[in-house]
């Protein structure tokens, strides 16, 4: 008799083989781009050795470094690095001192 798996991810974030959400989105588009890749350049003739050389070392650094990122940050720790390069280190006000407590000063009526 086989035994099947219920789906119990509803509402959870995508995981194929560990790895979740972005990174999967990375993998993907980086195999598609090696692929691609391999195929322009056997197509412009480039020996048929090195193109396999140079996809399967490619194919290689992306395996590992998406499960590095993966295990480094975890599943939403890219997103969360890219937003902290988004925030401005300081904020820079030029206005006078006496304008940032009293906000009205030109419209007060004395």
């Amino acid at each position: 008799m086989a035994v099947y798996q219920i789906n119990k991810g509803i509402g959870r974030s995508p995981e194929f083989k560990g790895l979740r959400s972005q990174y999967l989105f990375i993998f993907a588009g980086g195999l598609l781009s090696i692929l691609i890749a391999f195929m322009v350049l056997y197509m412009a003739g480039v020996n048929q050795w090195i193109c396999i050389a140079l996809g399967i070392i490619s194919a290689s650094v992306l395996v590992w470094a998406t499960f590095h990122l993966n295990a480094k940050y975890g599943e939403w720790g890219l997103m969360k690095i890219q937003a902290v390069r988004n925030h401005p280190r300081y904020i820079i006000s030029r206005k006078r001192f006496l304008r940032l407590i009293i906000p009205n000063l030109k419209n007060r009526k004395s």
